[in-house]
């Protein structure tokens, strides 16, 4: 009697839920003051800006596996936990920089990649550094000096992204190292030097280290690189002390839920955010000097929790494995060590949906990186249509968003992953007032446009986890045939298997 009781109260259940639409589902779970509380503690002064590998991140990490437990979710980290552990390494700061140039000397610098080095002999000047300006001298074991940049660059983040490519060449020309000359916008110059003269994580490395140095150098006026473009020979001293490294562990969380359907279940969704920051800096006016990062990345963290409690509580045909990743803001370096060591092996993961977020300038759109990448664009304009949002693809492709977060390393192993974002249309006044600054604080954040936000994109997600058909790269996307490769090995092994 009892059983027949409890098979009428299951099936009941299950019929009530299937009454009940995906968006009533998400409405009942996602709440304004549940998003209110994670961010304000994750954004808090007490964990002082989330740096990889402070105690501060680790009580973040504890906080975020603990709700994924009392949610439902279970442990996929390693020995039984939601940790995954990666092994890292912080090298220190220069103790000292110092540079002289035939009879002009350095006083302001951006250590990019900087190494212990005593250098005392020839330098080239080489303009912009383009590749023609290469192939025209011989570079090899000199230090080459550069105008900061190309010829198409109008501020210093556009001098810094071409700066990428110049090192390459720099490299692969042989050069010993490479000194940019830039124009100093102080404003500019305080916020870079937070991040690239402090010390430096990455990812513990087995090779030994080179050498090569690359170095922006202030040059008020372009003074110095006129006269290095003038001289007929030239003279560099460059050392560089004082650098040191120390090797630490930091932590990824991961989590699964497996899903209801007796064949989808073999397919997982991977939902994803970074959740570290930059730590502590200068003190602003104010002297708050606290990164706390509840846009970036408080948010998109939250973001995944709220798809966590979401699916727990009304599973989806397809698994879910919940990634909060450590080291973003180092490198993506979370993500990096993932991609090589899953706790699940990745021809199972059929989507990564990111969220990652620097600010937002219109509350009535979210923005998503790769919108019209993958085949379930329409689940994500529709999944942000019924809370009132417009979905739209990436504004500003100039500056390669896509491939700046956790998903790319993802995506270069084939798996279809946009970045899912507050709204924003430009990189305007409004987005870089608080990206990267002490004044991304929690009580400066929209929360009814949250609410929506954080619905739209759990909607969506149960929207794709749901589909009868597997999400997928669009034709001719340039991570098309990374995706061809991986799900054919998948098919492979199942053969095998067979």
């Amino acid at each position: 009697m009892k059983k027949t009781i409890l098979s009428v109260i299951t099936l009941c259940l299950g019929l009530s839920m299937q009454a009940q639409s995906d968006a009533e589902l998400v409405t009942s779970t996602v709440l304004k003051r549940d998003i209110e509380s994670h961010v304000y503690f994750l954004a808090s002064d007490e964990l002082k800006g989330r740096q990889t590998g402070s105690d501060e991140l680790k009580i973040a990490a504890a906080y975020l596996s603990n709700h994924l437990r009392k949610y439902g979710v279970k442990p996929a980290g390693e020995n039984g936990s939601f940790y995954q552990n990666v092994p890292m390494e912080t090298v220190s700061a220069p103790s000292n920089i110092s540079l002289k140039l035939n009879d002009i000397t350095g006083e302001q610098f951006l250590g990019i990649s900087v190494k212990n080095i005593d250098y005392d002999g020839e330098a080239v000047f080489l303009d912009f550094g383009s590749k023609e300006d290469f192939e025209k001298v011989d570079v090899k074991g000199k230090l080459v000096i550069t105008k900061a940049g190309n010829s198409e660059s109008t501020n210093m983040r556009s001098k810094l992204m071409a700066g990428r490519d110049k090192r390459g060449r720099a490299k692969n020309f042989g050069a010993a190292g490479l000194i940019e000359l830039i124009e100093v916008d102080q404003n500019m110059w305080d916020r870079y030097s937070h991040y690239f003269n402090e010390d430096k994580t990455g990812l513990k490395s087995t090779e030994e280290t080179e050498k090569f140095v690359h170095i922006y150098v202030g040059d008020s006026g372009m003074t110095g690189a006129a006269s290095m473009a003038s001289a007929k020979s030239i003279t560099a001293n460059l050392k560089v002390e004082g650098i040191a490294a120390k090797e630490f562990s930091s932590r990824n969380v991961v989590g699964y839920l497996e899903g209801s359907d007796p064949k989808l279940k073999d397919e997982f969704i991977i939902y994803s955010a970074h959740y570290d920051h930059v730590g502590i800096g200068k003190p602003n006016a104010e002297n708050d000097s606290i990164y706390n990062g509840a846009r970036d990345n408080a948010i998109g963290t939250v973001t995944v929790l709220s798809a966590a409690e979401n699916l727990a509580k009304y599973p989806t045909k397809r698994s879910s494995l919940f990634i909060l990743f450590t080291g973003e803001e180092k490198g993506l370096l979370g993500s990096t060590y993932y991609a090589e060591n899953p706790m699940i092996p990745l021809n199972k993961m059929v989507y990564c949906f990111n969220s990652d977020n620097g600010g937002y300038n219109d509350t009535s759109k979210v923005t998503i990186f790769g919108l019209n990448r993958t085949t379930v664009a329409q689940h994500i304009i529709d999944g942000a249509k019924e809370f009132g949002l417009e979905a739209i693809d990436d504004p500003a492709p100039e500056q390669n968003l896509f491939d700046r977060s956790d998903n790319v390393n993802f995506a270069k192993k084939g798996i279809p992953a946009p970045t899912y974002s507050l709204g924003f249309t430009a990189f305007d006044e409004e987005v870089t007032k608080t990206y990267h600054q002490v004044t991304d604080n929690p009580e400066t954040v929209d929360y009814d446009y949250l609410e929506k936000f954080f619905r739209s994109y759990v909607l969506t997600c149960r929207m794709i986890s749901n589909d009868p058909k597997t999400p997928f790269w669009t034709e001719g996307d340039k991570y098309y045939e990374a995706g061809v490769k991986l799900y054919s090995e998948k098919k492979e092994e199942a053969t095998v298997l067979d």
